[in-house]
């Protein structure tokens, strides 16, 4: 088995990243992470269309995923991909706050996912044994 070129792994990632979509979805998950369902809402993509690119960004090892319940999130595997984007646009002339991740949903919006409803922060207070109670 032949060990491959760094320039031929870095022309992998780079052609990874091509996608503009892929790199809106990186910035909507920021360093936060996000269902397909959020993501769906919050980009205005269809739900096909989104996995095709999550699985690519999976498969060049940019995101990872983590289940709860019926909803898979996804999350950069090293926060250091924003800087690495934002650095790019930088280097681009791209003002920083064209980058500004975009982890909130409209007004308007129907994602029902933990992250949109708020279930997942009472979840997680509830683990950490958190209560309403005074």
């Amino acid at each position: 088995m032949t060990k491959r070129k760094p320039s031929a792994l870095l022309s992998q990632l780079f052609r990874a990243l091509s996608q503009p979509a892929r790199v809106e979805i990186l910035l909507a998950i920021g360093t936060g992470e996000a269902c397909v369902c959020h993501l769906e809402t919050v980009l205005r993509m269809r739900q096909a269309y989104l996995s095709q690119h999550l699985m690519a960004l999976r498969e060049a090892g940019v995101l990872t995923t983590r289940r709860e319940g019926r909803f898979i999130f996804y999350r950069l595997v090293d926060p250091a991909w924003m800087d690495f984007i934002q650095m790019a646009a930088l280097t681009a002339g791209i003002a920083s706050d064209h980058l500004l991740p975009m982890t909130q949903t409209n007004s308007e919006s129907h994602c029902s996912c933990p992250k949109c409803n708020g279930t997942a922060i009472q979840s997680k207070l509830e683990l950490e044994g958190v209560t309403n109670a005074g």
